[in-house]
This record gives C-alpha cells, structure tokens and sequence, in this order.
C-alpha cells in the first residue's frame, strides 16, 4: 500500500503537471535539480510550486535517495558545558552553517544529558539514521564514540584529538602552542612557579594542554610540580576554586594560566576577596578572548580566534571526507591544529624582577 506522505507528494506533483500541461516526470526532475532539465523549464516549475504553495515531502526523498542532507553535532549538555560555552558554539555553528548552506545541507543540534553515557546517546542517533555525518566534540582520551562510528561506517569529523585508534579526521586547537607562548611570556618576567589550571574530566584537551605546559617548563630549566596543576571544573565556580587552592599552596606561584576564560571570573573574585590583585601580585593569562572575560579589571591577556573561520573548517574539513562533497574541497585535510593569537592585557604584569 501507497504510503500517505507518498500518495500526497505524488498528487503535489501532478497537480503542478496539470498546471504547466507539461510532464509529471519533467516536474519532478525539474524540482530536483536534474540537468536534463532546461532552465526556462525549470523557472516555469519553481514559480509555479512557489505560486501553488507545493513542499517537497523530504522525509520520503532521503529514504528513496538513501540520504537526510543533515549534519548532527553532538555537543555535551550540563551546566557547566552551558556556563563554560560563552558563545562558543554559536560562533562554531555560525561557520558551520554558512559550509553547510552552500550545499543545503542542515545543521541539526544534538545535546546529550550530562547524565547520559555519551556513547548509549550516539547509538540511538546512529541507528535512528537521522542524519548523513556526525561532528562530535568534548572528545576523550579514549572515546568509545570513535569506535562505534568507525564501525558503522558514517562519516564524521571530531572536535579535539583523541588516543583512540583509528584513521579519522579531526580539528583542535593549538593547546601546545598556548601553552608553550604563555610559559615563555611568564619566564621572560620573571616567574618560576608557574601553576596551571586542567579540567578535572577525561577531555583530551587537559592532557595535551597539561603536557605541553611540562615541556615548555623543562625547555626554561624549570621543574615540574604537580602541586601546580589544579584541576577543576571549567566554569566560573571552578576557577574560584582554582584560586581557594592556590591560596592554600604553601610555597604559592606568582604566575597561573588558564584552560579556560570563564574561570578568570571566579578567579579574580577569589583573588579580590583575598587582598591580592591579578597583575600587581598574581600574573594570569587567560585562554579565550570570551565577551564575558572582557570586562574584568585588570584586562585579561588571553588568546583569540575567529569561531566563525573555526567552523567553517570544521565543516569542510568533514565534507572533504564525504565521496558526495570531497570533489568541492580536493585540498582538504584530516587534521587541522588552529592557531590561536595572543591578545595583551594587564592581568600578567606582575614582574617578579620588578619587585623592591
């Protein structure tokens, strides 16, 4: 039996036939975009299912071509993901939008509870068959969710490096340059206990960050402490934190960075509460040049990017490993480190050889 969606496609189509007394096979592959369809044909079809007010039935499309023409991007839903994004991923989503649009292809938001195991939360998504590629971000140090889409053969791209085997694409930024620009800003002033802030989950990112702020301290002579490595949530509560045990360090630093831009926030409010100043008695650099973070006094030395050129890579670095788009980005890579440039504030001007 006809299915209902199908039988009230097919009448759309042959009433738009009717209409323009021409072929109902002409009107479907006009609407279509097929080539063996001449231009004032085409012009004819469109105006008139515009002027008749006729809406393709998409659902029963994908399923006779074998595609959705979406891209899912799977983020982390919680509040500290939420109190941590910052715009980000509007910024993301923005360039990704604008690769995707070029080819009408959707962009379909997924948000995984918090308390949801992130790779049950992808099964569904997989074999729901909702959409034609998957971005995943908040990658792990081993992430089970590279395995299972490596298996089920769909295409995806993930935002940050992972250990997990397998030959996939990926898009991180420069953690190691950060870091190595951050410690040598800091020893030029001065510093030797130079503490750093982690996230306290599996993410990648705190490990890659976390080791190469270790080499670049051993580049300067300077010995790691793991004392100075605080790990804490990324969020403005977390960077309070951060600040509460500095404070109770016995042998305190005089310099701290950041993973995280919001934690600046908390931060400086511990630090205030305190009597210490950021910039007069505590260097910080930050990691992000985020709105929020722009109106802390004194002004943040952090790192910027453009989130809007970030997603567009994201997205044609993904396309590129798709068959059905790889033609339109034959130079794209499988893996992408973004840079990250260094924006001067007043937060690290605390120079120890300045002291008196």
């Amino acid at each position: 039996m006809r299915s209902k969606g199908k039988a009230s496609a097919t009448r759309g189509i042959r009433q738009l036939a009717e209409h323009l007394d021409i072929s109902i096979g002409t009107v479907s592959r006009a609407l279509n975009g097929k080539p063996d369809v001449n231009e004032e044909t085409r012009r004819r079809v469109l105006a008139a299912a515009e002027e008749l007010g006729y809406v393709a039935n998409q659902s029963g499309r994908s399923l006779r071509q074998g595609e959705t023409k979406v891209i899912g991007f799977m983020i982390e839903s919680s509040q500290e993901v939420v109190e941590n994004a910052d715009n980000f991923f509007l910024g993301v989503t923005s360039g990704l939008q604008h690769c995707f649009a070029r080819h009408k292809l959707d962009l379909l938001m997924l948000p995984c509870p918090a308390d949801e195991d992130s790779c049950e939360y992808l099964k569904r998504m997989v074999a729901r068959r909702i959409v034609d590629a998957m971005i995943i971000s908040n990658t792990q140090r081993i992430d089970r969710r590279i395995d299972l889409l490596l298996r089920a053969k769909i295409p995806f791209l993930a935002v940050g490096r992972s250990l997990s085997a397998g030959n996939f694409p990926w898009v991180d930024l420069d953690f190691e340059g950060v870091a190595e620009r951050a410690v040598e800003r800091l020893v030029a002033r001065g510093h030797r206990r130079i503490a750093i802030t982690a996230p306290s989950t599996e993410a990648n990112l705190g490990y890659v960050f976390v080791d190469s702020y270790r080499r670049a301290l051993e580049r300067h002579g300077i010995r790691f402490d793991p004392l100075l490595v605080i790990r804490v949530k990324s969020s403005e509560q977390g960077g309070y934190r951060a600040a509460q045990e500095l404070l109770q360090l016995e042998d305190r630093p005089t310099a701290v960075i950041l993973i995280y831009e919001i934690m600046a926030i908390g931060l400086y409010r511990r630090l205030t509460e305190s009597g210490i100043l950021p910039g007069r008695d505590l260097a910080v650099i930050g990691f992000r040049d985020a709105p929020r973070a722009r109106f802390l006094q004194p002004s943040l030395s952090c790192f910027r990017m453009s989130l809007h050129d970030l997603g567009i890579a994201i997205g044609q670095t993904l396309l590129s490993n798709m068959p059905a788009y790889r033609a339109f980005y034959p130079d794209g890579g499988r893996n992408i480190i973004w840079p990250l440039e260094l924006v001067s504030g007043e937060s690290d001007a605390f120079e120890i050889g300045a002291l008196t």
